[in-house]
C-alpha cells in the first residue's frame, strides 16, 4: 500500500513537473514581452505600468509604505484596519449609500486594506468608464466623509468579526503568536483591534490617521491595461493630488522575534489544537535571503513534497498538513510556521519539527531536495502572473520591496544561482541551537519543551 502512494505521489510530481516546466517556458517568453514602464505625472507621481490592449480593463494596486497597522496608536488598535473598512463608506457630497451606488453603476471595483507594515488600494475599472471612476476613487482618497451612521455600522461589523476570531483556534494562535514573539513592539498588537478598541475609535482618530498615513512621498503605485502612459500621467494626478505632500508617520524601532518563555498555551476547548512556531531569520536585504528562500521551500514551503509534510503526515500521520514560510516585514524578519493536530499528538509533532530543524542545520538538504525544490519554485513563479490584476499585485509586491522591475527577469536565475553550500549556510544561521517560539492553542497533551 506505501509503495503504491509513493509510486502515486512520484507520477504526480512527474506531471507537476512537466506543467511546471512548460510554464517556464511560456513565462519566459511572456516576461520578455512584458515592459514596464517608469512613468512620472506632470504633478511628479511616479508609477509602473505595463500596457495591455487585448482588454478594456485597467487594473491599479498602490499602497503607502509604513502606513499599516504600526501605525495604530497604543489602545486604538484596529484603527488602520478599520480606515480601510471606510474609505468607500461616502466621500465628497456623496454619502455611503450614493457613493456605493455610483460604483455599482460605472460597474468598477475598489477596495482598502492594511498590512502590517502598508496600506494598501485596489482599483479596478473598464476603459468607457475610467475617467468617471478615477474621480470616485480619487474623492475616496482624498475627501473621505466619516460619517456617524456609517463608522457605527461599521464598527458593529469590526466588533462581530472580532468576536468570531475569537473562538478561530487559527486567528488566536495566529495573533498570540506575534505577541509572545513581539512583546511592547506593534508588531505584537492584534491589527484587527481589541474590542474595547474598535469601540474607541472615533471620526477624529480615523481622520488624524488618514491624513498622517497616506501621503504622495510614501506612496507606490502600479497600473497594468489599456491605458499609455501619457494618460496614466492625468489619471495619477487627479487620483492622489489631493494628498498631502509628506506622511507624518511615528518612527518604529527594528525588531528581532524573542520571548523569555518559549512555549505558551492558550486553553480552548477544541478537539485539535493549533500550533504556531517560529524563530529570528535573515532580511530580505541579507545575502543569505535567497538560499533561505529555497531552504524554506524544502522544509515547508512546497507544500506536498516538503520535509515536514513528509515526516509529521506521510510517514506518521501525526497531521492532515504542516507548512513553514520566511516572512520579510520592514522591521523584523521571521522563519514562522504552523501545524494543527489532535491534542494527544501535538507534543509528538513538535518534536519531529524540531529535530527536523536540527538534522537539516546539521547535514543540510539533499542533492534530491535541491533539484525539486529549485524546480518547483522557478516553474510556479509564472503562475503569479495569469491575469492583469495578478501581475499588477506581483510589480506592486516588487516595488513595495525595493526589487525593480529587473527582479521579473533575474528572479528564477537567483533560486537556480543557490546551490547546496548556500542552503546548508542559512540552515546553520536560523537553527542551529535555536529554541522555537511556540504558541499552542487547545488542549495539548505530551508537550515536549526542548529546543
Amino acid at each position: 500500500m506505501h509503495a503504491m502512494r509513493a509510486g502515486a505521489r512520484t507520477g504526480i510530481m512527474a506531471v507537476v513537473c512537466a506543467v511546471l516546466l512548460a510554464a517556464v517556458s511560456i513565462f519566459s517568453s511572456e516576461a520578455q514581452a512584458m515592459k514596464v514602464q517608469e512613468v512620472k505625472s506632470p504633478g511628479g507621481i511616479s508609477a509602473w505600468l505595463v500596457e495591455s490592449h487585448t482588454v478594456p480593463l485597467v487594473s491599479m494596486r498602490f499602497g503607502f509604505e509604513g502606513g499599516g497597522s504600526v501605525q495604530d496608536p497604543a489602545g486604538k488598535e484596529g484603527l488602520a484596519n478599520y480606515l480601510g473598512s471606510m474609505l468607500d463608506e461616502g466621500a465628497g457630497d456623496l454619502p455611503s449609500k450614493a457613493f456605493q451606488e455610483r460604483m455599482e453603476d460605472l460597474a468598477m471595483r475598489m477596495s482598502f486594506d492594511e498590512g502590517r507594515d502598508a496600506f494598501f488600494g485596489s482599483f479596478e475599472t473598464l476603459t468607457e468608464y475610467r475617467d468617471e471612476a478615477v474621480k470616485l476613487l480619487a474623492l475616496a482618497l482624498a475627501k473621505p466623509r466619516f460619517d456617524a451612521e456609517a463608522i457605527e455600522r461599521m464598527r458593529k461589523s469590526h466588533l462581530a468579526s472580532l468576536s468570531y476570531a475569537a473562538r478561530d483556534p487559527q486567528r488566536v494562535a495566529s495573533e498570540q503568536w506575534m505577541a509572545q514573539a513581539f512583546a511592547g513592539h506593534p508588531y505584537g498588537r492584534p491589527t484587527n483591534g481589541t474590542s474595547a478598541s474598535v469601540a474607541s475609535i472615533t471620526a477624529s482618530d480615523l481622520k488624524g490617521f488618514h491624513g498622517r498615513a497616506l501621503a504622495r512621498d510614501n506612496l507606490r503605485v502600479v497600473v497594468v491595461g489599456d491605458i499609455d502612459a501619457a494618460a496614466l500621467g492625468k489619471m495619477l494626478d487627479t487620483v492622489f493630488g489631493g494628498l498631502p505632500a509628506k506622511a507624518a508617520l511615528a518612527p518604529i524601532a527594528k525588531a528581532e522575534a524573542s520571548a523569555s518563555e518559549k512555549l505558551k498555551v492558550i486553553d480552548m476547548n477544541v478537539p485539535q489544537s493549533v500550533v504556531r512556531f517560529g524563530l529570528p531569520a535573515m532580511a530580505r536585504s541579507d545575502t543569505d535571503f535567497m538560499p533561505a528562500f529555497v531552504l524554506n521551500a524544502i522544509l515547508g514551503g512546497s507544500s506536498f513534497t516538503s520535509r515536514l509534510y513528509q515526516e509529521v503526515r506521510e510517514k506518521r500521520g501525526l497531521a492532515y498538513g504542516v507548512d513553514t514560510s520566511l516572512l520579510p516585514m520592514r522591521y523584523s524578519s521571521v522563519f514562522y510556521g504552523g501545524v494543527a493536530t489532535k491534542n494527544e499528538a501535538v507534543g509528538q509533532s513538535l518534536d519531529v519539527i524540531r529535530s527536523e530543524l536540527k538534522r537539516i542545520a546539521t547535514d543540510g538538504p539533499t542533492e534530491k531536495e535541491m533539484a525539486d525544490t529549485k524546480s518547483y519554485l522557478t516553474g510556479s513563479f509564472a503562475l503569479r502572473f495569469d491575469s492583469n490584476s495578478n501581475i499588477a499585485n506581483q510589480l506592486l509586491w516588487m516595488l513595495m520591496e525595493g526589487l525593480g522591475h529587473g527582479y521579473l527577469e533575474t528572479r528564477n536565475a537567483q533560486v537556480d544561482a543557490v546551490t547546496i553550500d548556500d542552503v546548508r549556510r542559512a540552515a546553520r544561521r536560523l537553527f542551529d541551537g535555536a529554541d522555537l517560539l511556540v504558541t499552542v492553542v487547545g488542549r495539548p497533551q505530551g508537550l515536549g519543551q526542548g529546543g
